[in-house]
């Protein structure tokens, strides 16, 4: 069967910044929705109209990955409004209750430094700003069902990003 939208592609995949340091591998195959949400555009742009056993390698800059860094989702909130055991690479949804930062968006935010008065979060994502090399392999295709094409996703995240805690440790 060749790739066309919608349709699900089982895929594997090695993603290196551009400097060709690892950042994930997906060595066991996956599988995505081509046409909704799971993939980047240029990933699906590469896949569109091929076959089972495709390989390709891709560059992909910020603005095609995870966006660029953007240094306003940077902010400083009290050491107090945290759990007395925070530390860098600890992530939290949203801010937390009592935060004084006005306009920040709904997003997952890394703690990237702790002080005794104040702790950073960075809102954007672990990979922003970061331009990646993506080694990408089809291992099948099959037709989406209505369910996966509605939800636009098969429903199984993107990228499993290290952050320091053990993978199975739940976001705080």
């Amino acid at each position: 069967m060749q790739v066309t939208r919608p349709c699900v592609v089982s895929l594997r995949w090695r993603l290196d910044d551009a400097q060709g340091q690892l950042i994930d591998e997906l060595a066991e195959p996956m599988e995505f929705l081509l046409g909704g949400d799971d993939l980047f555009a240029k990933v699906e742009a590469a896949l569109e109209g091929q076959e089972v056993g495709f390989e390709t390698d891709l560059a992909l800059q910020p603005e095609e990955a995870f966006g660029d860094y953007d240094s306003n989702l940077v902010c400083f909130e009290a050491r107090g409004l945290f759990p007395s055991d925070v530390e860098p690479g600890m992530q939290f949804e949203g801010l937390p209750e009592g935060a004084v930062t006005e306009g920040m968006p709904e997003a997952v935010y890394t703690v990237t430094e702790v002080y005794p008065e104040h702790v950073v979060l960075d809102g954007n994502h672990p990979l922003a700003g970061i331009g990646l090399r993506m080694h990408l392999t089809l291992l099948d295709v099959r037709q989406a069902t209505e369910a996966e094409i509605q939800a636009g996703s098969v429903g199984e995240p993107i990228f499993m990003v290290q952050t320091g805690a053990p993978p199975d440790e739940p976001i705080h």
